[in-house]
C-alpha cells in the first residue's frame, strides 16, 4: 500500500493554512463529491470557504492519518472559522480525491476529567496484520453497544477498567463511562445511534462514521478506536449537529 495518499491528503489539508495550490492538484476537478453541508458543491465549494475565511486565521494540524482501500481518514486540530477538532475522510478514485466527508466539533477550552485533550495520544497504526479483525470486533462494538443499547455485553469489550477516553465530557475507564451515561440520563440527554454508514481501518485504528440523534437534533458521530490486544482501548470522537435540509449548501448529504 503506497504511502502517497496519505501525505497528499495532509499537503492538502494544510493547504488551507499555507494558501499553496499546488497540493489541490489531488482532487479530480470534474468529479469531487462534497459532504460538508456548509460547503458547496465541487471544487469552486471548496474554494469559496477558502476565500471566507479570516486571512492568516486558518491552522492545519493533522495528528493521525490512515488508509483503507481507497479511503484515507484523517484526525485534525484546526482553527477554521474558530478552533476544531475534525475527522475527514477521503475517497480515492484513479489516484485522485473524488468525495469528502468530515464531522467537526468546536475544540473544548480545557481537558476532559481525566487530563485528556479530543486530539492527543497515540498516533501510530500498529498491528496491520489485525486490520480486518479489528474492523469486526469495532463494528460488533458499534452495533451491540452503541446501537442496540445491549449493555449486559459492554465489559466484554474492554480489559477491565483499563480504557484512555477523549471525549471532553467523560473521564477514563468503563467507570466514567459508566457515570457519563446515568448522568446524561439523568439531565435527560439521549444519545441514540440509528445508522453505522462507515467503518474503516488501518491496524489497532478503526474509524466509524454513525448517525442518529444527541440531545434531540440529528447528529453525526465520528468515532475513532484504538485496539490492543481484541478489546478497545481508547477511543476518540467528534459530534456535529445535521443542519435542516433548507440550510445545505449542496445537495449530497451528510453521508
Amino acid at each position: 500500500m503506497s504511502s502517497q495518499p496519505k501525505q497528499q491528503v495532509v499537503a492538502l489539508l494544510k493547504a488551507i493554512e499555507t494558501g499553496e495550490s499546488a497540493p489541490v492538484a489531488v482532487v479530480n476537478p470534474n468529479k469531487y463529491i462534497q459532504h460538508n453541508l456548509a460547503v458547496g458543491e465541487g471544487l469552486a465549494g471548496f474554494g469559496a470557504v477558502l476565500q471566507a475565511l479570516p486571512k492568516g486565521s486558518a491552522k492545519v494540524n493533522t495528528a493521525r492519518v490512515f488508509q483503507d482501500g481507497d479511503f484515507v481518514f484523517t484526525h485534525t486540530d484546526y482553527n477554521f472559522f474558530g478552533p476544531k477538532i475534525g475527522f475527514d475522510i477521503f475517497r480515492f478514485e484513479d489516484g485522485k480525491i473524488v468525495e469528502h466527508w468530515d464531522n467537526l466539533q468546536e475544540t473544548p477550552a480545557q481537558p476532559n476529567p481525566s487530563g485528556r485533550t479530543m486530539i492527543d495520544g497515540p498516533t501510530v497504526a500498529t498491528d496491520l496484520d489485525k486490520t480486518a479483525a479489528n474492523k469486526q470486533l469495532v463494528a460488533s462494538f458499534v452495533d451491540d453497544i452503541l446501537v442496540n443499547g445491549r449493555m449486559d455485553r459492554l465489559a466484554g469489550y474492554y480489559t477491565g477498567d483499563n480504557y484512555h477516553q477523549h471525549n471532553p465530557q467523560i473521564a477514563d475507564g468503563l467507570s466514567g463511562l459508566g457515570a457519563a451515561l446515568q448522568a446524561m440520563a439523568k439531565a435527560g440527554v439521549t444519545m441514540k445511534y440509528s445508522k453505522v454508514h462507515k467503518v474503516l481501518g488501518e491496524g489497532n485504528f478503526v474509524l466509524v462514521a454513525s448517525e442518529g440523534e444527541f440531545a434531540g437534533k440529528p447528529s453525526a458521530f465520528f468515532d475513532l478506536f484504538r485496539v490492543e490486544n481484541g478489546k478497545i482501548a481508547e477511543h476518540w470522537d467528534t459530534i456535529e449537529t445535521i443542519p435542516a435540509r433548507s440550510e445545505w449548501k449542496n445537495a449530497n448529504g451528510k453521508f
